[in-house]
């Protein structure tokens, strides 16, 4: 039998109110950190270990399997065995399956995996012809419909009406493609994953004895992360309840970030409104984030409408620079990446677990240069959310055109930048972003990074498309490296819920964040939001990050993101040249502004050491200098600049020792080894 008081133990003040609250309605706001795992779960257990609770009786509910994994792993640690730790759709679905073949004497609908097939038909049906991305936006625009309780016939007007749209397809055109949907699905007996919930709410409210008997079984709920509910969730919730308020809810308004998928954060807000004599409580305390890091959370939403709990910093300071968050603008993207990389592979040398380290931006197409800048120093890293940049359909399809291309000589009389837009436009790439999001933004986003790695190279002097492409084919396979235990590239969407030691949110700038799309005072209320998770996924080191330029010699048009308004300081504030754009040259070890002609000269900065042999660099840069000249190829093509810079650093002694350098493979041993060993002995 569990002991009521040693469950406490061990609880802060406001998690042990939370665990002793057993009657509802309750409200917990818990803020970024602040355990509220600990706190519900604890709370359960208290609820058993008094008896108020039986276990077989507890529903609790929350949004992934992963949380919901965590919470059933907590809960038997505490030696509470038989609560049910679902997500929604997991536990709608145990019901449906259930309850269905003896309502309605058939089988259940066959769940489908995917809604692509049944969208392409009913595109079809409607004679629109739509790529994957635009069948991934459709299926994306219906699940939002299904979850908001729109239907095929309201769709159009109300879409209208929240700024709704898929790109280049008109509200009505996308209404009469959800209803065709719903009637192919129906035709082929399947159901999709909202229609799990839907079937559920449908069921519960049309036959009395199933929701009498499923009221019976669940008589205590709690549902996590409820600032992510969506209209369908609450009104299955209701459903579950059954006019009774024994149910706890547990989120934070500052971290509603999928408004956009259907959730609305007004159900955690106005709890109390709808529930008559809710305990309300905050939890506030953070246990995860250094105090410099708590700080600038709270200055990060101080008088802003997306102002939740402030935090209040339980970890103590560093007392080391370590500790501090730095904001820090860079002369362009590539810049940006080299240093952000440059200050990761010092950290790993100094004993900082990859695994420990996130790289969070706004965009998956914006790993592409953080790949190539962590490969080219042998450091792993993962990408969490999405495939690899050059695994991404699109990038694999563009590169087997351009390449394509490049053996016909169809690009014969145009620059390479005009003969990659001429490629690629073939893909649907257009000289301007669409102006909606989702799949056909990200492929679009993806098609724009190669257009700029063209013109990046085309500014070296290369006017050459099987040069590019040769280029591209480098990047791939050197982008393919081990990524266990590695560094985190990711989303800020997908590193919610995440934690590091060292966290890297980078690109932030406007145009990027908010992204450009988000036009309306909502929109941009979210995108703080979103800032808001990035900065909150760091425990002791916090660096803020973006570019002038996105290109390397482009005008210094970018601004700072306005969300860093109350939180940068002025020198980095202050654009590169005042009015005038100028390029601005890097450190190549901290990626810091170089102010000096002495340090432009030396290419670092006077009081940052060298992780390399300077000497030995420049030799081996005289050396691929000459070898560039007589093979008629650019100097990259024999090595690049990190490739010579990680021979400086580790001077391999071997052939076996050259084949661990980042960069060279077995064919560039065989033409350049015997040269390379001899300039390193």
């Amino acid at each position: 039998m569990l002991d009521p008081a040693t469950v406490l133990d061990g609880l802060d003040p406001e998690q042990r109110r939370v665990a002793e609250a057993l009657r509802g309605p309750v409200r917990v706001l818990a803020g970024a950190g602040t355990g509220k795992t600990r706190a519900i779960t604890h709370r359960i257990a208290h609820g058993v270990a008094t008896g108020v609770y039986q276990p077989t009786e507890v529903l609790a509910v929350t949004f992934t399997t992963r949380a919901a994994g965590e919470m059933r792993q907590r809960l038997r640690m505490l030696g509470t065995q038989g609560v049910q730790a679902r997500t929604f759709h997991s536990a709608a679905l145990r019901q449906l399956r259930y309850f269905w073949p003896h309502v309605h004497g058939t089988e259940l609908p066959t769940l489908t995996e995917s809604k692509l097939g049944m969208m392409a038909t009913a595109a079809s049906r409607q004679r629109v012809r739509a790529d994957q991305a635009t069948l991934r936006d459709l299926a994306s625009e219906v699940e939002w419909a299904k979850v908001s309780n729109v239907r095929p016939d309201d769709y159009a007007r109300l879409a209208l009406r929240t700024g709704r749209s898929v790109n280049n397809v008109d509200p009505e055109t996308v209404a009469r493609i959800f209803g065709t949907y719903e009637d192919v699905k129906r035709a082929q007996a399947r159901m999709d994953m909202e229609d799990v919930l839907l079937l559920t709410a449908g069921m519960l409210a049309d036959d009395e004895r199933v929701a009498a008997q499923v009221r019976r079984q669940y008589k205590w709920f709690v549902v996590d992360e409820y600032q992510d509910v969506s209209p369908l969730q609450s009104a299955l919730l209701d459903l579950w309840l059954g006019g009774r308020d024994e149910i706890c809810v547990v989120g934070d308004p500052a971290q509603t970030i999928y408004s956009f998928a259907g959730a609305d954060a007004s159900y955690l807000r106005d709890f109390p409104r709808k529930h008559d004599g809710t305990t309300s409580i905050d939890l506030v305390r953070n246990y995860r984030s250094t105090p410099e890091v708590i700080a600038a959370a709270n200055d990060l939403l101080a008088g802003t409408p997306s102002a939740g709990v402030r935090l209040q910093a339980q970890v103590p300071s560093s007392g080391t620079a370590g500790g501090a968050v730095t904001y820090t603008p860079y002369a362009d993207e590539v810049a940006e990446a080299e240093a952000v990389a440059a200050t990761i592979a010092q950290a790993v040398a100094q004993g900082t677990p990859p695994g420990e380290v996130a790289v969070l931006f706004r965009i998956n197409a914006q790993s592409e240069a953080y790949e190539e800048a962590l490969a080219a120093r042998g450091i792993p890293y993962v990408v969490r959310g999405a495939a690899r940049f050059f695994d991404r359909a699109e990038v694999r399809e563009a590169v087997t055109r351009l390449r394509g291309a490049a053996r016909s000589g169809t690009e014969e009389g145009d620059g390479l930048v005009d003969a990659v837009r001429g490629v690629l436009s073939v893909m649907g790439w257009t000289p301007e972003a669409p102006a909606a999001r989702g799949q056909t933004r990200d492929r679009w986003e993806s098609l724009q990074a190669l257009v700029d790695q063209a013109a990046e190279l085309a500014s070296t002097g290369v006017d050459d498309l099987g040069v590019f492409v040769d280029d591209l084919d480098r990047r791939a396979s050197e982008q393919h490296a081990p990524v266990a235990g590695g560094v985190t590239l990711a989303t800020l969407h997908a590193a919610k819920g995440l934690e590091w030691d060292c966290v890297f949110v980078v690109g932030v700038c406007e145009g990027t964040l908010p992204i450009t799309y988000a036009e309306s005072p909502t929109a941009v209320e979210e995108e703080r939001r979103l800032l808001y998770v990035g900065v909150t996924r760091a425990r002791k080191a916090l660096a803020v990050s973006w570019a002038w330029a996105r290109n390397p010699g482009g005008r210094a048009t970018r601004k700072p993101s306005r969300f860093l308004d109350a939180l940068l300081p002025d020198a980095a504030r202050a654009q590169p040249g005042g009015a005038r754009s100028r390029k601005v040259v890097s450190c190549r070890e901290c990626g810091k502004p170089l102010a000096t002609a002495a340090e432009k000269k030396r290419g670092r900065c006077a009081d940052c050491p060298a992780s390399y042999d300077e000497e030995l660099f420049e030799q081996l840069r005289t050396w691929r200098s000459g070898q560039a000249a007589e093979e008629s190829v650019p100097a990259y093509v024999v090595f690049t600049d990190a490739t010579l810079q990680l021979i400086a650093e580790h001077k391999p002694r071997s052939e076996e020792a050259l084949l661990r350098i980042n960069g060279i493979g077995r064919a560039k041993l065989d033409r350049y080894g015997d040269a390379v060993l001899a300039l390193v002995g």
